[in-house]
């Protein structure tokens, strides 16, 4: 049976973006710092940079969270000399868990998805620091509608890895053709399905749609809500 949505949490359901810059502008500012758009900009560029880096396990979340602060630090006015950049970091996880931003229409579209699909279970699948996801789910009222959380920092392994995917699966109890996993990023959503042998939708999808659909080996791509609600249907529909 085709009922397991897997989806990404960060730019799929929740805007990560819009939590990240309130937060960090907190933070900062609470901490003796200037902060601007500008400021924001950077610390984004690096930090996705840097999970780039640990997708293909070249640094560890220790070293990531420590880099991006120290990175920050440097471009700010203010006095770093004190300041303990992991506790900093702590501080901008705890801030963004309380200050949660739905993508818009994602809360109508999973009360949808729940309502209209027989039997539909939804998973959140992402990378990212438990307290961080756990916390923005709740306080955007996401939380009403999700089955099950399965977050990299407490797996200890994260997308792309088939591990990581091998543990949703266990968590689930179901085997992988009844799962589809839904995201915005190629190199951990759709490089993951691909690694797991699961199906996928591409979200949101940019760029040379069709080069990377054959790269990673995606099965659908949706625009909007509503055309990824009427892939989801259509998918479940087709079990065998």
């Amino acid at each position: 049976m085709h009922r397991n949505f897997l989806f990404d949490l960060d730019q799929t359901l929740l805007d990560f973006h819009a939590s990240e810059y309130k937060a960090l502008g907190i933070v900062l500012r609470e901490n003796g710092f200037s902060f601007s758009d500008g400021i924001y900009r950077a610390f984004k560029a690096y930090n996705q940079s840097l999970w780039l880096e640990l997708e293909k396990g070249t640094i560890t979340r220790t070293e990531l969270f420590t880099k991006r602060f120290l990175d920050v630090f440097s471009r700010c006015e203010g006095d770093a000399s004190r300041l303990d950049p992991l506790k900093v970091n702590d501080e901008f996880i705890r801030t963004m868990s309380v200050n949660g931003v739905l993508m818009d229409g994602a809360l109508e579209f999973v009360e949808k998805v729940k309502k209209e699909i027989p039997f539909a279970r939804i998973y959140i699948a992402s990378n990212g620091a438990t307290v961080n996801a756990k916390g923005r789910i709740a306080s955007t009222g996401l939380d009403r509608y999700i089955d099950g959380l399965f977050i990299s920092e407490e797996m200890g392994v994260t997308k792309p890895a088939a591990e990581f995917f091998d543990r949703c699966l266990e968590g689930i109890g179901e085997p992988g053709a009844s799962c589809i996993m839904i995201g915005d990023s190629l190199s951990s959503d759709m490089l993951g399905a691909k690694n797991a042998s699961l199906a996928s939708v591409w979200f949101m999808p940019s760029g040379d749609i069709r080069k990377a659909m054959a790269e990673y080996g995606i099965d659908y791509c949706a625009a909007s809500f509503d055309e990824l609600f009427g892939i989801l249907k259509q998918w479940s529909m087709a079990s065998g």
